[in-house]
């Protein structure tokens, strides 16, 4: 356990230990951040004792990305919510920029010191140890996963980065280099399953034993571990972070029983109704979305940022001591669909789909007629079959059924032949818009 004083403090009293920091927070969002000076004075807050403690956050309003976009200039490419002086950036990361310009996410060194602090909490619950080696395929360099370079440093482990897109390369360093830890995105670890099987590679013969998967939810699917497992011989456990708020956030133990909170004491987090707003206990077995807010940040801090990560919350007891509250992520809402008044989160297909191994390959596709959140069924769903696969003949109709009964969603699903659907060697995309007017 990296810092046992923070991770099994009872979980009751972190309120305690938050509301000073949430309330010298708020006094810098309102002194230093144009941002929020305004957006609280909108709302009614126009001081740090109109907006008081942790009790009352539920009164504020969220902040939303699109509004940080929206404050970007040629002037000011950080964004108004910018709460530091040019010359306490230490370092700027970049998001990708795959919808318009990159958003630009600046660091001050305290920051840098917390994003590491979490990074270990949520890297080291995994179980890795100091002096083993890891090879992962991250792109680190311009985004917000370069946090993990300097966290595998502080944990004292030996970081071997391939980067994504080079799957002979990683190969190659797992044989001549041999890591006993992998760090990827779940998609990518499995079609690294399907690529060895291609080629003869007895991927359990390796020295991997651990696979670290975040970029994309997956990792906590029962049919998608079990499998990455079984071909590599080795235990996977999930990471989850946003870049907005800290590259990692929740971290899985060895006992896999979902995401341990990783942030606590620099970010609080809420849980949320996603179309109401309406906060949600964190409670065992509670279903949500999560929002966070910065404790402690200093460049760019954020209030009641909205993830749109859909997860599902274990509160009760693990065996490995830490008290933090567990999640498993559900789904992206922004990537959910509606069909009929049922919310369908595409990973929660791939999860039904998966139950049909061996006939299948876990890759599928879901592809929308209208370009909309809205769906009329039945919804179209592309499944692969495995490499030689001898299927049923009513396997389409007994996933559809499937579907149906444990997601409420009716569906045509289509078997295709396996190696048709593309694989990703980051994070892959479950939905399909091509086939969509």
């Amino acid at each position: 356990m990296w810092n046992p004083a923070v991770e099994t403090l009872p979980w009751h009293e972190q309120r305690e230990h938050d509301e000073p920091l949430y309330r010298a927070q708020i006094a810098r969002l309102l002194e230093r951040s144009e941002f929020y000076r305004r957006k609280l004075t909108d709302a009614g807050f126009a001081s740090a004792d109109k907006v008081g403690g942790l009790a009352g956050i539920t009164s504020l309003p969220f902040t939303e990305k699109d509004e940080l976009r929206q404050t970007r200039s040629d002037e000011n490419a950080i964004g108004t919510h910018l709460a530091a002086e040019t010359s306490e950036i230490v370092r700027i990361y970049s998001t990708s920029g795959t919808t318009g310009t990159p958003s630009y996410i600046p660091l001050a060194q305290d920051d840098l010191n917390s994003w590491i602090e979490i990074s270990c909490r949520s890297y080291g619950a995994s179980g890795v140890i100091a002096g083993e080696r890891i090879v992962t395929t991250y792109n680190a360099g311009p985004f917000v996963a370069g946090v993990t370079l300097d966290a595998f440093a502080r944990l004292g482990l030996c970081h071997i980065p391939v980067g994504a897109g080079n799957t002979e390369r990683l190969m190659a360093a797992v044989r001549l280099l041999n890591p006993s830890v992998l760090g990827c995105t779940p998609s990518y670890a499995l079609h690294l399953a399907e690529w060895a099987e291609d080629r003869g590679i007895d991927l359990a013969a390796s020295q991997v034993r651990r696979i670290l998967v975040a970029g994309e939810p997956g990792g906590g699917e029962p049919a998608m571990r079990a499998r990455i497992e079984d071909a590599w011989g080795a235990k996977v456990t999930e990471a989850m972070g946003i870049g907005d708020i800290s590259v990692s956030l929740w971290g899985e133990c060895e006992c896999q029983d979902g995401m341990h909170f990783s942030g606590r004491g620099i970010v609080h987090v809420e849980l949320i109704d996603p179309a109401s707003g309406a906060p949600v206990p964190l409670a065992d077995g509670a279903e949500g979305e999560l929002v966070y807010t910065h404790l402690i940040h200093q460049a760019a801090p954020l209030l009641r940022f909205r993830s749109r990560d859909h997860v599902r919350v274990a509160m009760g007891p693990c065996p490995c001591g830490r008290t933090a509250p567990r999640v498993r992520c559900v789904g992206r809402t922004d990537d959910m669909l509606i069909l009929r008044g049922v919310n369908l989160f595409p990973t929660a297909v791939r999860e039904v789909v998966n139950e049909f191994s061996p006939h299948v390959s876990g890759v599928i596709a879901i592809r929308p007629l209208q370009r909309a959140v809205k769906q009329e069924p039945p919804l179209p769903v592309a499944v692969e079959l495995a490499a030689e696969a001898q299927p049923p003949a009513d396997l389409a109709e007994r996933i559809a059924r499937r579907i149906r009964d444990k997601l409420v969603a009716t569906t045509k699903v289509e078997l295709v032949r396996h190696g048709t659907l593309p694989r990703s060697d980051y994070k892959s995309k479950l939905v399909d818009w091509s086939h969509s007017n």
